[in-house]
């Protein structure tokens, strides 16, 4: 599998299949397949879909961790730009479709509306994290302080989660909310175990570990 996943063409395969819902939805609009109320179907499914590839992006390293499947790594900064190529569409559809770009009337419309204050949040948060996915970021930020910036993730993951449970609310609709959560409290308490783990691993005597080696008899 890491042959595959290290091979020239998965990258591109991968970014092609990023961008299949994309395509679709463009496709529903050129076709009017969109249902009676296309700017509101695109408003939530941009946003589905930004959920989507934050899970997917967390899911990276607990699958190549258990999998032993090390090449999964190099997909994760491209998953992470699409869920915010996706979250940027959400937010460009709820402001032209919802707010006719009146600016003034969206500043107003965050600060007076939770769920949507919780999802602009999610965004603001999201923006320093694809600003800062390329190389020359990472050197010149140094590797703690980049990673400790990257772990903003798990709040993103959070607000959306909370802004999508929102929306939801307002039509007493929970079953996809219990999906997500049910994911996302995976995903994060493998890492909370993983860690503890490792913790425990290293604050354990060398014996434990393996470390000392056992006398050899002299006779």
């Amino acid at each position: 599998m890491n042959k595959l996943l290290l091979h020239p063409a998965a990258k591109p395969l991968v970014f092609v299949l990023c961008l299949l819902p994309f395509a679709w939805l463009a496709y529903g609009v050129v076709v009017g397949e969109l249902g009676p109320n296309p700017q509101e179907y695109l408003i939530r499914a941009t946003g589905d879909w930004t959920l989507r590839f934050i899970c997917i992006v967390l899911a990276v390293t607990p699958l190549r961790v258990i999998s032993k499947w090390n090449a999964l790594a190099r997909f994760r900064r491209m998953l992470g730009l699409f869920a915010y190529f996706y979250v940027v569409l959400h937010l460009l559809c709820y402001s032209g479709f919802d707010m006719g770009f009146e600016w003034g009337e969206i500043a107003k419309d965050i600060a007076k509306r939770p769920f949507i204050l919780v999802g602009f949040s999610a965004f603001v948060l999201l923006t320093p994290l694809a600003a800062t996915s390329f190389n020359r970021a990472i050197k010149a930020m140094g590797a703690k302080r980049w990673q400790m910036l990257h772990k903003l993730v798990y709040v993103i993951a959070g607000l959306g989660l909370l802004h999508f449970f929102w929306m939801r609310a307002g039509k007493n609709n929970f079953a996809e909310v219990f999906v997500y959560a049910a994911i996302i409290a995976v995903l994060l308490g493998w890492r909370v175990w993983n860690y503890a783990s490792k913790r425990k691993a290293k604050n354990a005597p060398a014996g434990a570990r393996g470390g000392d080696k056992p006398l050899r008899s002299t006779s």
